[in-house]
């Protein structure tokens, strides 16, 4: 799309990408810290993102040598069905109105489908004024091609940052924008000496072992598989539906997978990436995925069958199962994202405050952005749990 490479100082240049064909050779070697930033990863999203998604790639050099890389996100939210059914309520229509008619087409500078800080990565130390010189450049230019297609961005968002970077990226190229803060992100940290699940269960206060024991007597009779390439393809429709389940009572999505959306990752991530299935009766009942993104075991999308859920305690089951794998493999920490934070901390997940910044190309929008982004949240209300000793 673009041949030119645009100046951000007079050293470092970037140059935006829209096809993993495109992508300088040593792409990989720069990104070698985040597996969302590979090109195996990248090819997924160029296979099986979102029909409402175009995606963007965007390589940082210094003089000729490729030092960064980012990633980029259009979301059209005119071709959603739903954001979500969870909470049928007056702000949820309210919400939805606003978004349909005022936020339809967003740009997000960094990736929308997952949780934490993985926009971008550099194999160098940069300053945050540069990056944050980088990131605005980028969406300017991006803004821009829009434009040439007659397609209006309504709105750009800087998505997930740690509050330390968050910080000092306020104090520089993000300085006008609306800070938010949504949903935290729920990490279990991996304590060393857990050597086993028995370990871990052990440091449980007794209210919590027994809800893990509960949880595991209701759960006989569940049978689970590390699903292959093979096995994921011949239940692609039934793993998509119980997905589609979750997903669409969710209580706000801008997104939804691709039917082909797990094969493909399986495909191009090989056993980095793992589709755990549940079963019942030699039925698909559940599934969980996992990404190994070298000492971080990133949790990534679910599915299950409500009622099989509510009988066998399926999700909390699920995540027991996630941090039993990262104990026994060793990983530093867990990553489990967003939403169901209460239940995600009766495992021992801790809440991690995100920022995002964002602005609308209305400046009359834009102006009273900081009084109108608060209204537009689902309400979040949620007690943390202390589950260990």
């Amino acid at each position: 799309m673009w041949s030119d490479f645009f100046s951000v100082l007079e050293t470092i240049t970037y140059k935006i990408y829209t096809s993993i064909a495109q992508l300088p050779d040593s792409w990989d070697k720069v990104a070698f810290q985040n597996a969302f930033l590979q090109t195996p990863y990248l090819k997924v999203l160029e296979e099986s993102a979102p029909t409402n998604m175009q995606c963007f790639y965007i390589g940082i050099f210094e003089y000729s040598e490729l030092i960064g890389v980012a990633l980029a996100q259009y979301l059209n939210l005119n071709q959603l069905e739903s954001f979500g059914e969870r909470d049928k309520c007056f702000k949820t229509y309210i919400r939805n109105f606003v978004f349909k008619n005022f936020a339809s087409h967003a740009l997000f500078l960094g990736n929308n489908m997952i949780t934490g800080q993985n926009g971008y990565t550099f194999q160098k130390d940069i300053n945050s004024e540069t990056i944050g010189q980088i990131l605005v450049q980028c969406a300017n230019e991006i803004t821009l091609y829009f434009k040439k297609q007659q397609i209006k961005i309504h709105i750009v968002s800087f998505k997930d940052f740690y509050q330390d970077c968050a910080l000092e990226l306020k104090q520089s190229a993000l300085s006008t924008m609306y800070e938010f803060k949504t949903q935290p992100n729920m990490v279990l940290e991996l304590k060393p000496e857990w050597k086993t699940n028995e370990d871990y269960v052990a440091s449980f206060s007794k209210k919590y072992r027994d809800q893990y024991k509960r949880a595991h007597k209701k759960f006989e009779g569940i049978e689970t598989k590390e699903m292959p390439l093979e096995d994921i393809i011949a239940l692609e429709d039934r793993i998509y539906e119980l997905y589609y389940y979750v997903a669409k009572n969710a209580p706000f999505n801008t997104f939804f997978l691709s039917k082909n959306h797990f094969s493909s990752f399986k495909k191009q991530c090989g056993d980095r990436f793992l589709l755990i299935g549940y079963f019942l009766n030699h039925e698909l009942v559940g599934f969980h995925t996992l990404l190994l993104n070298g000492d971080t075991l990133e949790t990534y999308f679910l599915g299950y069958d409500e009622q099989i859920q509510k009988e066998k305690m399926l999700y909390l089951n699920m995540l027991y199962a996630m941090t039993k794998f990262g104990i026994e493999n060793q990983f530093r920490k867990i990553i489990f994202g967003r939403t169901a934070l209460e239940i995600k901390s009766s495992i021992g997940a801790e809440p991690i405050i995100m920022s995002g910044f964002i602005y609308h190309n209305n400046k009359l929008i834009d102006n009273y952005f900081g009084k109108i982004f608060p209204r537009l949240e689902p309400d979040l209300v949620w007690q943390q749990r202390h589950p260990f000793k």
